[in-house]
C-alpha cells in the first residue's frame, strides 16, 4: 500500500518533543545573573558544527556590564543552575557532553561560589537529573533533585537530597512528579495527585493537599501558598490556589461520561483506569477502544482526556467507549510496580491491559466483536504489540510507534534506557508475520526520539495486508503543527468508525 505524505506543502518543520541541549538561560538577581550559554560567551550565534556545543557558567556582572566565565567545570556541559538563596553558592548540574548520548550517563552535580568561583564537587547524582531545589535545615543548607531510581534504568524516578544522594522516596507507593521549594513536591497517586512536604525531623514527605486527578507546574510562595494547573473529570484545566483564579478551558460542552475502574490482574496485583462512555448514553455494549499511554513511565490520571493524539473524549464523542489503562510500568504506584517492565515490555502489562478490556466486556460495556487499540509512542508500541499477539482487536492506529527495540537503541535518543525495556523477542517486527489486524501507522518524518525507520520497518513488514501509512512532513515525535493535529484526529476517529462501524452519535 502507498505511503501518504500529509501537508507537503505546508509551513516548513515544527520541533516537536525531542529531548536536546537546553534554551540558553539567565538567572536575575539584584546585582548580577548568572547564566548558561554557548562556549564562546554571548555574541552572535555561529553555525553548528558536527558536535553539539557545551553550556557553559558565565558571569554577568550588571554594574561592571562584563561578563567573564566562572567555575572550575573543565569542558562539561551545562544543563541546570540553581542559585541558593542567599545569593552567595550555585548548584551546577551538568553532563560529560552536550550530546544526550553519551553526556547523560555520565552527570555531575557541583556547587560555584559565586565570588570567588571556587568550584566543590558533590559526587554523581541520579540519572536524569533535575528539579534542583535548596532548603535551609537547623542553619545548614540544603539541596535537593529528582531523579531517575537507582540502579536500573527503568523504574521510574525519585527525589535525592544532598550530601549523600539519599533516595527520600524509596519506600513510597506514590511516585514524585515535579519538586518546588520547601521543599514540596508533586506525587502521582494512582489516579489522583497530591502535593507533599518534606519533614525534615523524619525525613520523608508528609501529605500536604490531596486533589483528584491531575495537578501540574507547582509553584510554592516563601509564605508556603500553593498555586497549581488542575484538573479532575470532565472539567478543563484551572489556575488554582485555595480558590479558582482562571480557568483556561471552554464551557458548555457535551462531555462523555468518565468513570474510575480498579480492577484485579490475572496475579492479583491491583490496577486502575479510567473508562469514557459516549456523552449522554448508558447503552451499551459498545465499540470499544483502547488508547494506551505512552512511556511506559506515565499514567492516566482522572483528568479530561482530550488531546492532538486519540484521546478518550475525541472518540467517545464519534459513539466508542474508550478504555484508559494505566498497567504496569505506568507512573502513580511506586518503583516497583514501574521496574516491572524492565526487559519484558509487552509481558505482563499486556495482560494487565487485557483484564481491564475482560472487565467491560463482562460487565456489557464492550462489544467483543468490536475492539480497537491504539496509542502514541509506547502506546503505538503496545498497539502493533498487541496485533502481533492476538487477531482481538479489529483496528489498531500505530502512532511514533517502537517496531524493533534493538534497532531503536542504536538509533533513537534514548539508547541504553531502551535496550533496558525490550529486546528482539518484544519487538513487534518479530512477529509482525502474524498481524492480520488493520493497521494505521501515524509517524514524523523528522522523528528523534523514535525514528521514522520504525514505521517503514512495520509499513514494509506488512506489504499488502490491509494497512494505511501516514508521514507528516517536518514533524518530530510529537505533532506540533495545527494542521497535521487535525489530521491525526480525524484520521484516526475514520479508521476506528471505518473497522468497528460504532453506532453515530445523535
Amino acid at each position: 500500500m502507498p505511503t501518504r505524505a500529509v501537508g507537503e506543502a505546508g509551513p516548513g518543520p515544527i520541533t516537536g518533543a525531542a529531548t536536546g541541549p537546553r534554551p540558553d538561560r539567565l538567572l536575575d538577581a539584584p546585582t548580577r545573573a548568572v547564566g548558561a550559554v554557548g562556549e564562546a560567551g554571548p555574541g552572535p550565534v555561529r553555525e553548528a558544527t558536527t558536535a553539539a556545543r557545551p553550556d557553559r557558567l558565565w558571569l554577568l556582572d550588571l554594574p561592571a556590564r562584563a561578563v567573564h566565565a566562572i567555575g572550575d567545570l573543565g569542558h562539561r556541559h551545562v544543563r541546570e543552575v540553581a542559585p541558593r538563596p542567599d545569593g552567595q553558592t550555585l548548584a551546577v548540574l551538568t553532563w560529560a557532553t552536550a550530546e544526550r548520548n553519551p553526556g547523560v550517563f555520565a552527570p555531575g552535580l557541583f556547587l560555584v561560589d559565586v565570588t570567588t568561583g571556587a568550584t566543590e564537587d558533590l559526587g554523581t547524582p541520579a540519572l536524569e537529573a533535575a528539579d534542583l531545589v535548596w532548603w535551609r535545615q537547623e542553619n545548614t543548607w540544603q539541596l535537593a533533585y529528582r531523579g531517575l531510581t537507582p540502579p536500573a534504568l527503568v523504574g521510574g524516578h525519585a527525589i535525592f537530597a544532598v550530601p549523600g544522594h539519599r533516595n527520600l522516596t524509596a519506600r513510597m507507593t506514590s511516585c514524585p512528579i515535579a519538586l518546588a521549594p520547601g521543599p514540596h513536591a508533586l506525587f502521582a497517586d494512582g489516579l489522583d495527585t497530591t502535593i507533599r512536604r518534606l519533614d525534615s525531623a523524619t525525613g520523608t514527605f508528609v501529605e500536604a493537599e490531596r486533589a483528584r486527578g491531575s495537578l501540574t507546574g507547582l509553584s510554592v510562595s516563601e509564605a508556603g501558598t500553593f498555586a497549581v494547573i488542575a484538573g479532575a473529570g470532565n472539567a478543563p484545566e484551572e489556575v488554582r490556589t485555595h480558590r479558582t483564579i482562571s480557568r483556561t478551558g471552554p464551557t458548555g460542552i457535551r462531555w462523555g461520561t468518565q468513570e474510575r475502574l480498579h480492577y484485579p490482574a490475572e496475579d492479583g496485583t491491583d490496577l486502575d483506569g479510567l473508562l469514557v462512555l459516549p456523552p449522554g448514553r448508558t447503552d451499551g455494549p459498545f465499540p470499544l477502544v483502547t488508547l494506551v499511554h505512552g512511556g511506559p513511565y506515565d499514567r492516566y490520571a482522572d483528568r479530561l482526556n482530550l488531546g492532538w493524539y486519540p484521546s478518550g473524549q475525541w472518540l467517545a464523542a464519534a459513539g466508542f467507549a474508550v478504555f484508559l489503562p494505566n498497567p504496569r510500568g505506568s507512573m502513580g504506584r511506586g518503583h516497583a510496580f514501574a521496574a516491572e517492565v524492565a526487559g519484558d515490555v509487552g509481558g505482563a502489562e499486556f495482560g494487565d491491559v487485557e483484564s481491564g478490556i475482560d472487565l467491560l466486556v463482562e460487565r456489557g460495556i464492550a462489544d467483543e466483536s468490536r475492539l480497537g487499540i491504539g496509542g502514541w509512542s509506547h502506546g503505538g508500541f503496545f498497539a502493533a504489540w498487541a496485533v502481533a499477539r492476538t487477531d482481538r482487536f479489529k483496528a489498531a492506529v500505530v502512532g511514533a510507534g517502537v517496531i524493533d527495540w534493538p534497532l531503536l537503541a542504536e538509533t533513537g535518543e534514548h539508547s541504553r534506557f531502551e535496550a533496558a525495556l525490550g529486546g528482539k523477542e518484544n519487538s513487534p517486527i518479530t512477529h509482525a508475520h502474524r498481524i492480520r489486524t488493520p493497521v494505521l501507522i501515524l509517524h514524523g518524518e523528522a522523528d528523534t526520539n523514535v525514528p521514522l525507520s520504525q514505521a517503514e520497518l512495520l509499513h514494509d513488514a506488512l506489504g499488502d495486508r490491509e494497512h494505511e501509512f501516514v508521514v507528516y512532513p517536518g514533524e518530530n515525535h510529537s505533532i506540533r503543527g495545527r494542521d497535521h493535529q487535525i489530521d491525526v484526529l480525524h484520521r484516526t476517529r475514520e479508521w476506528f468508525s471505518r473497522w468497528l462501524t460504532p453506532a453515530r452519535p445523535a
